[in-house]
């Protein structure tokens, strides 16, 4: 591990880090004996703590939130450099990232009924929270994914089954992860080598990350509309045989 000590790095005491990254002292022990993140630094009798251990923390908190297991996580982190930069650590952060933060909101049924302007069934429910559009956090709250709400409503109204629902999300779900995986292959077999070779800084290649999401989205969308429109017309020119 980098010694902050010549830079001048403001350090933080054990209960300063907890409230930073909001953890728990014993989680943030735990994790150091498990070697996620490294020893805290020695100042005399104390122990003091860097932008790096912030960073780690948060990598491995970002983890989680990712449904990794620890033995993932203790794998995925042993391949990044005892010296990595809090920059450097940030970049992966942003590779795991969300490429499309959608705003929620925390509703009632009776504000999703008014929303809907009916009573939902149960049935509507079940495909609503299919969609990933709700998630139950209590017995009568939702989590609701608004950008996408009038559309999935839209969608029952047409009498979209539950188990079509189900199966279009298995799809979603699949060929998202192909991409995904594709695309950040891609980024660090290609893109991250060449950036290196140019004498890019780690917020140089933090920037690029940023770039790519939007770009990789809109390639995405344009492919998804002109696949959809040759759909179209294969059915057509069939139903016209």
């Amino acid at each position: 591990m980098r010694d902050p000590v010549d830079s001048n790095e403001e350090l933080l005491t054990l209960d300063e880090l907890c409230e930073r990254v909001d953890m728990s002292v014993r989680n943030v022990r735990f994790y150091t004996t498990r070697g996620l993140v490294p020893s805290p630094i020695k100042r005399g009798r104390s122990g003091y703590y860097s932008s790096e251990h912030v960073a780690r923390l948060e990598l491995v908190t970002e983890l989680q939130q990712h449904g990794f297991t620890l033995a993932a996580i203790e794998r995925y982190v042993a391949r990044i450099p005892e010296d990595a930069t809090p920059a450097a650590i940030a970049l992966h952060r942003a590779l795991l990232a969300p490429w499309m933060s959608e705003m929620g909101e925390t509703m009632t049924r009776s504000a999703l009924d008014q929303r809907a302007g009916r009573k939902l069934t149960d049935a509507d429910l079940a495909t609503l929270e299919t969609l990933s559009v709700i998630t139950p956090v209590g017995p009568r709250d939702y989590d609701v994914t608004l950008a996408h709400l009038d559309a999935a409503l839209k969608l029952i109204e047409f009498g979209w089954p539950t188990d079509a629902a189900a199966e279009s999300m298995a799809l979603y779900e699949e060929h998202a992860t192909a991409i995904a995986e594709g695309i950040t292959g891609i980024f660090r077999e290609k893109v991250w080598p060449a950036y290196r070779a140019s004498g890019a800084t780690d917020e140089d290649l933090l920037e690029a990350v940023e770039v790519l999401m939007p770009m990789s989205i809109a390639g995405l969308v344009s492919a998804y509309g002109k696949a959809m429109n040759e759909a179209k017309r294969r059915a057509v020119a069939r139903r016209a045989q």
